[in-house]
């Protein structure tokens, strides 16, 4: 009768190990910092007060497809490479150009997507300037971004400020504090379509000092990771998931 008991007992725990083996494992918690100053790439949700856009959505796809969950960290946009490099997240998705200077620092995935700044004015202002135009007036940028170096590296402007967004940019071209601001075209122009009461408007037939291409980041210290990133978004391209991503934001 013992050793029947003994023999149950075994059984029971080896199924209750095998069980254990085959359950699925609990996904892990990647740490993504997006900024909510980027619409339509990343901005907050008004109504699930939850960071939302098409980077959002993308870090969302890459992460299932990894096995993963994504675990959402606003940054503000200038301290997201220190946030990565000092561990805090894990990945950034935001609009976020994969620039030479940067990668001395992070790693890039192959690009996701690609455009150029626009110029912004009053909307009671007429003229479709050039820059050279703008020789000697106070314009401003998005601190961090590389539009606001191309403009200091001009050294023709008489100042140019610096802003933390671009809806702080918006607000005093507007109320005429300065002649004219730059930033990403597809965050401007969204921006533009969405409030008119912004009271800005595009500069038609302006030519952008650069084009790049936004791709995620993530720690140098992590190539095994920064793979099956790159691994997440080839699917997505080939599945036409990706331009899907972008297309609901009207990019």
């Amino acid at each position: 009768m013992g050793n029947f008991m003994d023999m149950k007992h075994v059984a029971s725990l080896a199924f209750g190990l095998a069980m254990a083996f085959a359950a699925p494992a609990y996904a892990e918690s990647v740490n993504v910092g997006v900024t909510t100053t980027g619409v339509p790439f990343t901005f907050v949700d008004t109504a699930t007060q939850e960071p939302t856009g098409a980077m959002v959505d993308l870090a969302k796809a890459i992460t299932a497809d990894i096995g993963d969950e994504a675990e959402f960290k606003v940054v503000a946009f200038s301290a997201l490479i220190p946030a990565l490099s000092s561990g805090k997240i894990d990945l950034i998705s935001a609009g976020m150009f994969a620039t030479d200077e940067r990668k001395k620092v992070v790693d890039f995935s192959t690009p996701v997507y690609s455009y150029g700044d626009a110029m912004f004015v009053a909307a009671d202002d007429a003229t479709n300037y050039t820059l050279d135009d703008l020789k000697g007036e106070t314009v401003g940028a998005q601190i961090g971004t590389t539009f606001a170096d191309k403009l200091q590296a001009l050294g023709t402007f008489g100042e140019v400020k610096l802003y933390d967004s671009i809806a702080d940019i918006m607000r005093d071209v507007k109320l005429g504090r300065i002649k004219a601001g730059f930033g990403d075209k597809p965050i401007v122009a969204y921006q533009i379509s969405e409030k008119p009461q912004l009271g800005v408007r595009l500069v038609e037939g302006y030519e952008p000092m650069q084009k790049g291409d936004v791709a995620v980041a993530v720690s140098k210290e992590n190539p095994a990771f920064l793979e099956k990133v790159n691994g997440a978004i080839a699917k997505l391209k080939e599945s036409g998931e990706l331009d899907k991503i972008f297309a609901k934001y009207g990019l």
